[in-house]
């Protein structure tokens, strides 16, 4: 069965709050802008999710339901997975894996950071070599596979990187 993963770094973020924590930045203006406008390109594209898995880290929280909401994907749906948030490249592919992802999905959007995201969107994506994936970028991947389980056994396809100022 065909597969698509859909990565997404969160969207541009307010750091006008002095001392505030990192998880909890919120989105500035133009991040609130550009969510939706991406989710509109996905959606677009025909790529709307069966399945959102996101950092519950406050601005890639925002980005998902933003992101969501213009695919139509009812937010109360999204998995909040505390592993995602500033993460390694190694534990996208263990979140993948272990998430016990049902074989009727089949195409999943995960909303996380930088580096990480990058590193793992490199690492999977053939012929991708980008020093960063810009705030609310995106990177597609499509593969075959029985289970979501095998990801990591599997040859990838890169479908596109797009990112808000790619117009």
């Amino acid at each position: 069965m065909k597969r698509t993963l859909i990565l997404v770094r969160h969207a541009k973020s307010d750091w006008s709050t002095a001392g505030q924590a990192d998880f909890d930045r919120p989105l500035n203006k133009r991040g609130k802008k550009d969510a939706p406008e991406m989710g509109r390109r996905l959606k677009a594209k025909g790529l709307v999710p069966d399945l959102i898995l996101a950092s519950p880290a406050k601005r890639a929280a925002a980005t998902a339901k933003l992101v969501a909401g213009a695919v139509d994907y009812d937010t109360s749906r999204i998995q909040w997975v505390d592993r995602l948030y500033h993460c390694p490249a190694s534990v996208f592919e263990e979140v993948i894996g272990e998430s016990n992802i049902d074989d009727a999905v089949k195409t999943v959007f995960i909303f996380a950071h930088n580096p990480g995201i990058t590193h793992f969107a490199n690492e999977t994506a053939p012929g991708l070599n980008i020093d960063n994936i810009p705030t609310c970028g995106m990177v597609a991947l499509s593969f075959e596979a029985k289970h979501w389980s095998d990801f990591a056994s599997q040859s990838h396809t890169l479908l596109f990187f797009d990112y808000p100022k790619n117009q």
